[in-house]
């Protein structure tokens, strides 16, 4: 039997984008890419640079810090921000470092992520490992979603 199913039944009421990976070193070049291709389709470009670019961090963490450098990474369209979560298998979890060295070659992402987002936070998943996330404010405007 064919059935109409509203399309609240059938799917999430705001567009997600979820990508499992192992991040490489061009890993944040192209996440850049398809996180800017989103935020275009779901009119909300005026946070693409503070998105790609904390989002660029938590990749380079994952890099860096995560022994297979797997993850998941979720785009979020919400009623009035962008979220995005790194999920990984790590355990430990990551803490700015304030007083850095002024010639300090690393160490200041999660500082960055604090001065471009609205909010952030690490949750941890158990024996999972953690989500790190962060959200952009955004007004949005639930008749102009695609």
């Amino acid at each position: 039997m064919n059935e109409h199913f509203p399309p609240f039944l059938v799917g999430p009421l705001f567009p997600t984008y979820c990508l499992m990976l192992t991040v490489g070193d061009h890993s944040p070049r192209h996440i850049r890419r398809i996180a800017r291709t989103l935020l275009k389709e779901w009119r909300t470009e005026q946070v693409t640079d503070a998105v790609e670019l904390a989002l660029t961090e938590l990749v380079t963490n994952v890099h860096r810090h995560v022994p297979d450098r797997r993850c998941q990474i979720l785009i979020l369209r919400q009623p009035n921000a962008i979220r995005v979560e790194v999920t990984d298998p790590s355990p430990q979890l990551p803490a700015p470092t304030p007083d850095l060295p002024l010639d300090a070659e690393s160490g200041r992402g999660l500082i960055l992520v604090n001065a471009l987002t609205d909010k952030w936070g690490v949750d941890p998943v158990g024996a999972l490992g953690k989500t790190v996330w962060f959200e952009c404010a955004t007004p949005m405007d639930l008749d102009d979603m695609p």
